[in-house]
């Protein structure tokens, strides 16, 4: 037994597929609006339609892809409100999370987002994209999560859901990646010394350079 994977399951032909589309989304090989061919897609994957139907209704529900009849589906697109609404949504949540976070930090939670920064970096380094947002999410998520509201700490995970698919437009870029590695260790700084105020300005400022950049990619809404 290979005690690496002691105690962990397989995963079914739709968590697999599941995983792999994100993973095109997330990196941008699916752009968003591309179509998304099924029967190319379970040759690539080696897998029947039926677990991609299933992973296709799956991000149907969460918005990052859409179906048309006589089209299929393809992979969600946003005007710039849908873009400006959903990040004025999560500002509004986030600074509750972060607010709620600081006051429960431990040291154990500032090494951990001490190694998801690190992470971070390296990615950035690197120029890998999918490794870039992986970390970058987990960085965030473990602050909200520190707040100690589940049920808020999902809904900004949905949120971050949305715009998926063009995060890797945002770090696809050397200047963006440089800046979000700044913005990440002035965040960090704050937390540690349990500055809240600072620690929402920073992630606030964070946030608008995002949406700034994003701006220019998507169509205006009609």
């Amino acid at each position: 037994m290979n005690p690496d994977g002691a105690g962990r399951r397989p995963p079914t032909a739709q968590q697999f597929v599941l995983a792999e589309l994100r993973r095109a989304i997330t990196t941008g090989r699916l752009r968003p609006g591309a179509p998304i061919r099924q029967d190319a897609l379970a040759e690539e994957l080696q897998v029947s339609r039926v677990p991609l139907r299933e992973a296709l209704k799956t991000l149907e529900g969460e918005g990052l892809v859409t179906h048309q009849a006589h089209k299929g589906y393809c992979v969600a697109t946003l005007s710039l409100d849908d873009l400006r609404e959903v990040y004025r949504i999560r500002e509004l949540l986030e600074e509750e999370a972060v607010r709620r976070a600081v006051a429960r930090l431990t040291d154990a939670d500032l090494d951990r987002l001490e190694a998801a920064q690190d992470d971070v970096e390296r990615a950035a380094a690197a120029g890998d994209v999918l490794a870039m947002a992986t970390a970058n999410r987990l960085f965030h998520m473990t602050v909200f999560d520190c707040a100690g509201m589940p049920r808020l700490a999902r809904l900004i995970r949905t949120l971050w859901d949305a715009t998926d698919a063009y995060r890797s437009m945002y770090y696809g870029d050397g200047g963006n990646r440089e800046r979000v590695v700044k913005e990440h260790r002035a965040t960090l700084d704050a937390l540690r010394r349990r500055a809240a105020d600072e620690a929402v300005a920073t992630l606030n400022v964070h946030r608008d350079h995002a949406v700034t950049k994003l701006e220019s990619l998507l169509p205006a809404s009609p």
